[in-house]
């Protein structure tokens, strides 16, 4: 199975991120997805998935919660990498640096910027829970990314929260015949999944899905099983019966049974079926 979707970069795996890595592959995850949030986090990502090469996938793009009003200097760092551009070699060396003392008790080298180490742009788009201040700004920030993923031939990782509204009109605007990408932790109804299905995303379904009275397990129902993406987005919105504490990627068989049973089918359906739409939309 793929988590497409995790943070295991995070400090809160400081104390023990070997074993959680370990503990993944042992449940049938070989796969992890590291979305990227803003240039405070790039070297720990980075040295994490050089790390581990063989079980983790990197994706590149600003975080909506990290756009405020001094955005362009991260929205610069996002180009630089995506597109190789040469002046960034310099900060690659002091990333190397940092993540030496971050992650110490790792073993790995790092491999020169470029486009095809990413498999996707993200994670990107418009959150209006806390604050909606900058709208104008994130939403300047998400159509840039987008175009960049589109000249790439990148799919799109989105966090929409709270924002549904404004981000079908981003996407209305574009006006695309079809779109590329997943909505990840997907907090929508469930017209509004068929919506983004209609436009070509899929569906990015986590341990919300196990919540009691959680609208995601309607949404998880309906849509296609195909358009379905497995995710933790850990250490976050971890599923039963570990709610409340942190989250990792070895609970993504966790979700997809919750998912079979909701479905009325079996486990190695959703894993597998789950599984190939993920090597499809990221070409893993």
């Amino acid at each position: 199975m793929i988590d497409t979707h995790c943070h295991l970069y995070d400090e809160a795996f400081d104390s023990d991120r070997s074993a959680a890595v370990s503990r993944a592959i042992d449940a049938g995850v070989d796969t992890m997805l590291l979305p990227a949030i803003d240039s405070l986090s790039h070297h720990r990502q980075e040295a994490l998935a050089t790390a581990y090469p063989q079980h983790f996938r990197q994706m590149m793009g600003l975080h909506p919660t990290s756009v405020n009003a001094d955005f362009q200097k991260e929205l610069d760092i996002v180009q630089h990498k995506l597109f190789e551009i040469e002046n960034l070699k310099v900060k690659s060396e002091t990333s190397q640096e940092r993540a030496s003392q971050d992650l110490n008790n790792f073993n790995f080298h790092f491999s020169p910027f470029n486009s095809k180490k990413y498999v996707a742009v993200g994670e990107i788009g418009l959150d209006l829970y806390w604050d909606k201040t900058f709208l104008d700004q994130q939403l300047h920030v998400l159509r840039q990314q987008m175009l960049w993923a589109e000249q790439l031939g990148l799919p799109v990782c989105l966090h929409v929260r709270k924002a549904h509204n404004e981000l079908f009109g981003l996407l209305r605007d574009l006006n695309r015949p079809q779109y590329s990408g997943v909505m990840h932790c997907f907090g929508g109804s469930v017209q509004e999944a068929h919506r983004a299905v209609e436009m070509g995303f899929h569906i990015g379904i986590g341990g919300v899905v196990t919540y009691k009275n959680a609208t995601l397990a309607d949404v998880a129902r309906a849509v296609p099983l195909d358009r379905i993406l497995l995710e933790t987005d850990s250490p976050y919105l971890p599923p039963v019966p570990y709610r409340g504490k942190r989250n990792e990627s070895s609970y993504i068989p966790i979700i997809a049974d919750f998912i079979a049973t909701l479905r009325g089918i079996t486990l190695q359906e959703v894993a597998d079926t789950t599984t190939a739409s993920a090597r499809q939309l990221f070409r893993l």
